[in-house]
């Protein structure tokens, strides 16, 4: 018995040493060769007959996908990633290690293309609303080109009538939890560990200038976005430029003796400033919000002398 035992262990053990190395050195998808197959499903993985799944799809060892499933084409699930209920993928999605996406529950869970789910990430699934009755429908939608990474934690919604809306090319890092019903637009960029709780809606009552950020519970200038202007390709002068215009108009010490469109038009004229077009897009944006039937932009801190 000892004996028989030792053989078997010893075959499995060749047997998955063989199933893992096939994978990753066959894999088109992963290894950036091309292979005449249109589509490659590890033998260890578990695929429904009845999941629709695309053309160019890669499905990694030990992999689950459900009855209700739909892949579109190029999409790549690494080992261990799971794909559960009425859930349905866009083209060229990726499910890194671990990776769940949807559950086993009345509704759907709804992935444009273009995503990324991270290692252990979990996507699609009940959430932690005391108030949902079991049985009732609840709903993800997730837009196109989103990069949600490991161990981040998005739920369905709280009932049929409402549902869980991520929007585009947002950056949801590390650990992140976004709640049942809450309303995500686009290109946002979520720090690790960020939590929002049910019913979120992340957006600012009034507009943000170009090239500005802000911060707090009601949306506050707190300057130039200095990082994100430096990974578009601004320069040194350009991004010179446009602190000098922002002093101007929102960090005047003057600021008792001078009105908000006098210092408008003080960048706008300046010989140097009104050369930048930046600076000119960005008083524009200004501008543009102060216009009528507009609300506004959002709320900076007057600076005086002290």
């Amino acid at each position: 018995m000892s004996l028989l035992m030792k053989i078997r262990k010893s075959s499995l053990s060749s047997l998955s040493i063989f199933s893992f190395q096939s994978f990753f050195t066959t894999l088109p998808h992963f290894s950036g060769e091309k292979k005449e197959t249109s589509s490659f499903i590890h033998p260890t993985a578990v695929v429904h007959p009845n999941a629709i799944i695309g053309q160019d799809v890669s499905i990694g060892p030990f992999c689950t996908i459900g009855s209700s499933a739909r892949l579109g084409n190029g999409c790549q699930l690494y080992p261990l990633s799971h794909i559960f209920g009425n859930s349905e993928l866009g083209e060229h999605c990726v499910l890194m290690t671990g990776a769940v996406v949807g559950d086993n529950l009345p509704g759907q869970t709804v992935l444009g293309c273009n995503n990324i789910i991270g290692h252990h990430a979990v996507v699609g699934v009940k959430c932690q609303d005391m108030k949902y009755q079991p049985g009732e429908e609840c709903f993800l939608d997730v837009g196109n080109n989103n990069e949600i990474r490991e161990h981040a934690s998005i739920h369905r919604s709280s009932k049929s009538s409402d549902r869980t809306v991520i929007g585009d090319s947002n950056l949801i890092m590390g650990s992140c939890h976004i709640a049942h019903d809450c309303k995500i637009g686009n290109n946002n960029i979520f720090a690790n560990n960020t939590l929002l709780a049910g019913h979120v809606v992340v957006e600012v009552s009034q507009d943000v200038p170009k090239y500005t950020m802000v911060a707090g519970e009601r949306a506050e200038l707190r300057g130039l976005n200095f990082e994100g202007l430096c990974r578009r390709g601004f320069t040194v002068s350009e991004i010179k430029s446009l602190r000098m215009a922002y002093r101007k108009i929102f960090m005047r010490v003057d600021v008792n003796n001078v009105g908000f469109e006098e210092c408008l038009t003080e960048v706008e004229q300046d010989e140097n400033l009104s050369k930048v077009p930046a600076v000119c897009s960005m008083v524009q944006s200004i501008r543009d919000s102060l216009a009528e039937n507009r609300r506004g932009i959002c709320k900076f801190r007057q600076w005086s002398r002290l």
